[in-house]
């Protein structure tokens, strides 16, 4: 892949990985959106650590996206499912209703973003590698 082919992606993945990595701070200064309620300390916990070890390596794959591309479909396709699922539970709890225009709508962008932007034919790029 060009280095200036894919300059959007690797933008993106710049931003993606940034945007994970401030998954805590967004917790702290906008929890109707980033925090469900009751506070839950060990799951917090447990997704700002998967969300920052993400980010860093987005931010590594920003370098070479060719090199990384199952791990940019693996963050487009999770981020779907996660936000899918945290839309139906944002809409079935009123209290949860903030989640919609944060969270869930970051993880539903990032999902498009990287869909729209990361290419498609993995298989035949693997395939000629070999």
């Amino acid at each position: 892949m060009p280095h200036r082919e894919h300059k959007a992606l690797r933008i993106s993945l710049i931003a993606i990985g940034i945007a994970f990595l401030m998954i805590y701070p967004l917790m702290i200064v906008w929890p109707s959106g980033w925090s469900w309620q009751p506070s839950q300390h060990e799951y917090e916990q447990m997704i700002v650590g998967i969300y920052a070890t993400l980010g860093i390596f987005l931010l590594w794959a920003s370098r070479n996206p060719e090199a990384h591309l199952s791990l940019i479909w693996f963050t487009a396709w999770s981020s779907a499912v996660h936000g899918g699922i945290m839309a139906v539970q944002a809409i079935v709890d009123p209290a949860e209703r903030g989640h919609l225009p944060g969270d869930v709508a970051v993880l539903l962008l990032v999902a498009v973003v990287l869909a729209l932007l990361t290419p498609r034919d993995v298989v035949g790029r693997v395939g000629a590698a070999d």
